[in-house]
């Protein structure tokens, strides 16, 4: 086990690089200026254009850029906004508690829906019940989330005034009430993001346990005695589980970086909200520091994917 950890752990290393690499000359080479802003300003001469430049260290080559990012950020530090001149890592620090409240709590919630429904659609198959689940699915997964969103504020703020229809990023929870205005601030979007969520990994759910269902060691065990409960809780949904955590492993690292689209509609103040921003205003640090951290947390969540698929899954290691 340790030594497959290990061959694991040092895989991942070039792939990080090969990452950052990816990252950092996509970005540098896109077009748009960060200077851009400063260029329909009449009172900023060239000269101070080229100043500002040099004190980012636009004038650098790229590979020389490229190692001293690489450098700093390994030491945690993610450098300087170009339009805020904040440091990118307190930016990203103000805005990952209400990421990781709405759209963790949305993956959750998800989660929840999908493993039980799943596996119920897949036991009733073609009956009534896995009809009715299955509809919900694909119209869950089917609907883009600015849809849905759409669709909940008209109905619930517009129509019935029961929810607020943005997002109050000033609100502090300070008594019952606060509290009360917060849970009703984040209902339609946890809604949106969890029916999103819960209606693909459902599908995948009920595919896997519905593959498993029909393999020999299934008939094999019920024909020793074994309830179906127990072959359904031992067997086929440990088996089924290899598959699914894969697309868990690769939707956590979603969690940070937040819900670009659903953030937009409900002006939640998301980390996802700072990244269209930031690539809007041609922010690169801010967007290198994002993306980067998405793609560690892909590797590292990979990592953990590949020692689960070895504890469900012994001949795995080998």
């Amino acid at each position: 086990m340790l030594k497959y950890f290990l061959r694991r752990l040092l895989f991942s290393i070039p792939t990080l690089l090969a990452i950052s690499m990816v990252v950092f000359g996509i970005l540098a080479l896109a077009p748009g200026d960060p200077m851009g802003e400063f260029a329909a300003n009449p009172a900023i001469t060239e000269a101070v254009r080229e100043n500002i430049r040099k004190s980012l260290g636009l004038d650098q080559p790229l590979p020389v850029r490229y190692v001293k990012w690489l450098l700093a950020f390994l030491q945690g530090d993610m450098g300087y906004s170009f339009t805020s001149r904040s440091p990118v890592f307190t930016l990203i620090w103000q805005r990952l508690p209400t990421t990781l409240w709405i759209v963790g709590s949305a993956y959750i919630f998800g989660v929840l829906i999908a493993f039980p429904l799943g596996v119920i659609s897949a036991v009733k198959r073609y009956s009534w019940l896995d009809k009715i689940i299955s509809t919900f699915s694909m119209l869950g997964f089917s609907l883009p989330t600015f849809v849905t969103g759409l669709l909940l504020i008209i109905i619930f703020s517009v129509q019935l005034n029961w929810l607020p229809s943005f997002y109050n990023s000033t609100l502090k929870i300070s008594d019952f009430n606060s509290l009360i205005e917060q849970v009703k601030q984040s209902i339609m979007p946890v809604t949106v993001l969890s029916l999103y969520q819960g209606a693909m990994l459902m599908r995948f759910v009920r595919s896997s346990v519905t593959e498993e269902i029909h393999q020999e060691y299934v008939k094999t065990a019920l024909a020793k005695g074994l309830t179906n409960f127990s072959v359904l809780t031992k067997h086929i949904v440990r088996n089924a589980l290899i598959p699914v955590v894969t697309l868990i492993a690769l939707d956590i690292p979603s969690i940070f970086t937040g819900a670009l689209v659903t953030e937009q509609v409900f002006r939640v103040p998301g980390i996802g909200a700072l990244l269209i921003d930031s690539i809007s205003r041609s922010d690169t640090p801010v967007v290198m520091a994002i993306t980067f951290i998405y793609g560690i947390l892909i590797v590292i969540f990979n990592l953990i994917a590949d020692l689960t698929y070895s504890w469900l899954d012994p001949r795995v290691r080998y």
